[in-house]
């Protein structure tokens, strides 16, 4: 019966002054449990938001992962809730105070132990899922020796209550079913392992002897149950769930469990009636509960990175909202239907069709209008033979940098064929899906940390790198749109580098020069870029979607390209055509992704045709602008991209890339390709002449000097989708201004086409000094460091580069 299982509470009653009908609790006692309480979920969830907080801080600055962090927010929540929780569970008299103290300090512990699991990289989801359901089944076996419940017999649970919790457990499942999606197969049944063991952790900590502590009288009065259990259960399940998932992981489990505790409390209310009270009905409905945000959400995606539009954020927040609302239903409808003095035995009939027909709409919303199918991450197998691209054709101007350009193709694809042949079998074997580049000598496929391990064993393979794929939207994240009007002036930034006068002086727009962006995208109706395209069918690729037009989401590249060569006064090259490619459409990519544009941009290729067939390098833009930066978290190492921009300098073709927002901070040029000696590196400054504080810093790797110019980079107008304007900050609206400086330059001289060392000269040699707005900045090395060469002066560069 449910009442001999709680024998700790029975025995502690028939030895209190109470004797064995009720106990006499101390009013203060209770006070005092009820001021931990509140103690542990403020802490708790304050101190999880803070982690998550510092953590994105981190990553927004480009600085590395904190190691102590999670280590030292699990050892302040153990102190600031473990020692209040310990005296609880020794002092007082009163059995249900501390049946009370001992649980929260155990699901504290438990807590803090699964807490420092997040020391493993959140780029290897699967060790830490295996990890998480490891050590949440040891656990289970240690927190029933804690609370003393080893080696006692279990009593089963009746089959309706437990019918009934795996309802209640799909019900919360519900709202990530159809707002999130699943990883790859591995990861997702990894995740369901590691949510079972969390319900079987859970089990241990909430079993019948927990409940009977709040079982007073006989029969039991269910309010008191009910109310006074699932409050402390509720905080019990808070601490468990915030040791679940990694950073960001377990902030919605921090809503959706608390209000979960009452329902469990209304089914032990249930069971108590049948007299079979055991762990099943918890084990189920948390491990379902905890399945959600395991299995439905990519931790690295819960970022403020991608919190600008509505993103995975967003919608992990939408999911988080909706388990509450639904946990709130069911301890308000559990409790009435089940928890009443002379509420009947639950039906195990219409608990089992509960069950079945919440387990269907699971099923039909994961398959209709969730995102069916499985989205895990990619491998990028890097290989160990790159392209000998010595001896190349010289000569310069557009002749020469075609014939340049062809045979770097030619040698790039005729060595990826070659080296790739037999790896690219073995996989069509296996039936691994695979793309083939040539740019980077490498192979994307799908894949885990078991495939991943037998391609590093290969001897053709170099390295091999995880290529983050972000998983699908329930919705699309929207537009974004420019509120300004057309500027009726100059701006100033142009005003500032010199544009204006080489158009109106000396009668240079950067005609017959051709810019190439790999961007989130572009408006290509908007008025002040739509008459710039080239056209001709091998002027767009967008990986990510498949569009056949130039079309643009976040606005970002319209915003960027609109800065180098948009016409009305946005852009400094106003004549230049422009051709474009979409590697950044969520503000999250991946190394293949950035392939993908810079391939397209050595050798565009038709819609639908195959970059090793149909790729046409006399067809190539003769300078690439790149507001981007592949950072850690996207699967990038340093050398990630390095053969990529060798190869496109190789061929005469300028790149042109942002130095990073990641400053003020000496060292922080360091996401590729801004690192690179090949790659024209671009900081910003503000309207005084300066240096902004979040322009990133130099030395890059190896000592070498960066950013190598400046441009101003804040408060910067220019285009967005939908035919308005909007004025943004980084080093991102800098970058195309200088690609676009060099448009005008070989605009002006076409015989400079190609001829990268004069280009880079030219342009340091007339760049003009800035300054640095923090009195007591670092010096990082030296000047140069911090702004380069200086400003970038378009007008003396155009008249420096001569006909």
């Amino acid at each position: 019966m449910g009442r001999d299982t709680s024998s700790y509470c029975v025995r502690m009653r028939a030895q209190s002054p109470g004797g064995p009908v009720g106990e006499r609790t101390n009013p203060w006692v209770v006070v005092a449990a009820a001021l931990v309480g509140c103690v542990a979920v403020v802490v708790t969830a304050v101190l999880q938001i803070l982690g998550w907080g510092v953590d994105q801080l981190l990553l927004a600055s480009g600085l590395d992962r904190a190691l102590w962090l999670w280590p030292t927010v699990v050892l302040v929540t153990v102190l600031a809730v473990g020692v209040p929780a310990l005296l609880l569970a020794l002092l007082p008299r009163a059995a249900s105070v501390r049946a009370t103290g001992r649980v929260w300090l155990a699901g504290l512990l438990a807590a803090g132990a699964l807490g420092l699991l997040r020391l493993v990289p959140p780029v290897h989801h699967e060790a830490y899922l295996i990890a998480l359901g490891a050590t949440a089944a040891l656990l289970t076996v240690l927190v029933g020796r804690l609370l003393g419940r080893a080696g006692r017999p279990r009593v089963g649970t009746s089959p309706a209550v437990t019918l009934l919790a795996v309802a209640a457990g799909l019900a919360l499942l519900l709202p990530w079913a159809w707002l999130g999606a699943p990883g790859g197969l591995l990861e997702t049944v990894l995740a369901a392992l590691a949510a079972a063991a969390v319900g079987a952790l859970a089990g241990a900590l909430l079993d019948a002897r927990f409940w009977g502590c709040f079982e007073v009288g006989e029969p039991p009065r269910p309010a008191r149950l009910v109310l006074v259990g699932g409050l402390v259960a509720g905080v019990t399940l808070l601490l468990l769930g915030a040791g679940v998932g990694q950073s960001g992981a377990q902030l919605p489990l921090l809503l959706s469990l608390p209000p979960a505790a009452f329902t469990l409390a209304a089914l032990h209310a249930a069971a108590h009636r049948t007299g079979r009270s055991g762990r099943a009905p918890t084990r189920w409905l948390v491990g379902l509960a905890v399945a959600g945000p395991l299995a439905f959400t990519d931790p690295e995606e819960v970022t403020l990175l991608l919190a600008g539009t509505r993103d995975v954020p967003f919608w992990v927040l939408a999911a988080a909202v909706a388990g509450l609302a639904v946990a709130v239903l069911l301890a308000l409808a559990y409790g009435v239907l089940l928890a009443r003095p002379a509420a009947p035995r639950p039906s195990r009939r219409v608990a089992a069709l509960t069950a079945v027909v919440l387990l269907v709409g699971v099923g039909a919303v994961a398959v209709g209008p969730g995102q069916a199918g499985l989205h895990g991450e990619r491998l990028l197998v890097v290989l160990r033979e790159q392209a000998d691209l010595t001896g190349l054709p010289g000569g310069t101007g557009r002749a020469g940098r075609d014939a340049r350009a062809t045979e770097v193709y030619r040698r790039l694809v005729a060595t990826a064929e070659r080296t790739q042949a037999d790896l690219r079998r073995d996989l069509d074997r296996l039936r691994r899906a695979h793309t083939p580049y040539y740019l980077v000598n490498a192979v994307e496929v799908d894949g885990g940390p078991v495939l991943r391990a037998w391609l590093s064993r290969r001897p053709e393979v170099d390295r091999v790198l995880v290529s983050q794929r972000l998983r699908p939207l329930p919705a699309p994240a929207g537009t974004a749109r420019g509120t300004e009007p057309a500027p009726t002036g100059v701006p100033w930034n142009l005003r500032m580098i010199r544009a204006d006068r080489v158009w109106s002086e000396l009668g240079v727009t950067g005609a017959g020069v051709t810019v190439g962006s790999s961007d989130s995208g572009v408006d290509g109706r908007h008025p002040a870029l739509a008459d710039g395209f080239r056209g001709g069918g091998d002027s767009w690729y967008d990986p990510w979607d498949a569009t056949v037009r130039p079309t643009d989401q976040s606005g970002h590249g319209t915003h960027t390209l609109g800065s180098a060569v948009g016409r009305g006064g946005v852009g400094v090259a106003p004549g230049a055509d422009w051709v474009g490619c979409v590697n950044l459409d969520r503000n999250l990519g991946n190394p293949a992704y950035y392939l993908d544009c810079l391939q397209f941009m050595l050798a565009p290729f038709p819609t639908g045709g195959d970059p090793f067939t149909a790729g046409r390098p006399d067809r190539a833009p003769d300078i690439l602008t790149n507001s981007w930066g592949c950072p850690p978290v996207e699967g990038c190492d340093p050398a990630a991209l390095r053969p990529a921009t060798a190869a496109l300098a190789a061929a005469g073709i300028l790149v042109v890339a942002a130095a990073g927002n990641t400053g003020p901070y000496c060292g922080s040029v360091d996401d590729p390709p801004a690192p690179y000696p090949d790659v024209l590196t671009v900081g910003a400054i503000d309207e005084r002449r300066r240096v902004t504080s979040f322009s990133a810093r130099g030395p890059a790797a190896g000592g070498a000097t960066k950013p190598d110019l400046m441009a101003p980079g804040a408060g910067v107008l220019s285009a967005m989708p939908g035919g308005g304007y909007a004025t943004l900050d980084g080093t991102s609206m800098a970058t195309p201004q200088v690609a676009g400086v060099v448009a005008l330059m070989w605009s002006a001289n076409p015989t400079l086409v190609g001829d990268l060392p004069r280009t880079r000269a030219i342009l340091r040699d007339t760049a003009t000094r800035v300054g640095v707005a923090e009195a007591s900045a670092q010096t990082c090395g030296g000047t140069a460091n911090i702004t380069g060469a200086g400003l970038v002066d378009a007008y003396a560069a155009v008249r420096a580069a001569g006909p």
